[in-house]
């Protein structure tokens, strides 16, 4: 009975181990996302002036060392001059405000088969009716193991 007992707890110990894999070809994934609005055609830059009933085109690169996921684009007051963490230079802001009717704009989209670089290219009017003053353009991008990075940049809608 005793050598049964051995042969047995033997059993489950390798079975233990051996179902446990140290495969060195499935790697984690630790690195963000990238994304840059500081290209020619990256749009806009820092302070950009952006006029009411224009329609612009929103672009940015990012990458991905192994597969883009989705992308969005965050167009939103800043009347309170509030700051992201991420937000490079600042603008000359204009007086604190209360809004009445600030636009609000957020597009999120999905980067299909596994793209490891890819231009966001997004079409926004901005209407005619709209508050004028301080607003932000956030970009942000996420990859297929859920990595995120942003950048955003203070704009003037006049």
């Amino acid at each position: 009975m005793k050598l049964i007992l051995k042969h047995l707890f033997c059993a489950v110990f390798v079975l233990m181990f051996s179902a446990c894999s140290n495969s060195s070809d499935s790697t984690i994934d630790e690195e963000r996302p990238t994304i840059s609005i500081n290209y020619a055609e990256g749009f806009p830059q820092t302070c950009e002036t952006l006029e009411r009933g224009q329609t612009y085109s929103f672009r940015a690169r990012v990458t991905d060392n192994a597969a883009l996921a989705s992308y969005s684009l965050n167009i939103h007051h800043n009347f309170d001059h509030h700051t992201h963490d991420d937000q490079g230079a600042q603008c000359d802001l204009g007086t604190i405000k209360d809004a009445v009717n600030p636009l609000l704009f957020i597009g999120n989209h999905t980067i299909e088969n596994g793209q490891t670089s890819y231009e966001i290219n997004i079409s926004v009017t901005i209407p005619d009716d709209i508050d004028t003053g301080d607003y932000h353009c956030s970009f942000s991008v996420t990859d297929q193991t859920g990595w995120q990075s942003r950048t955003s940049v203070d704009i003037k809608i006049m």
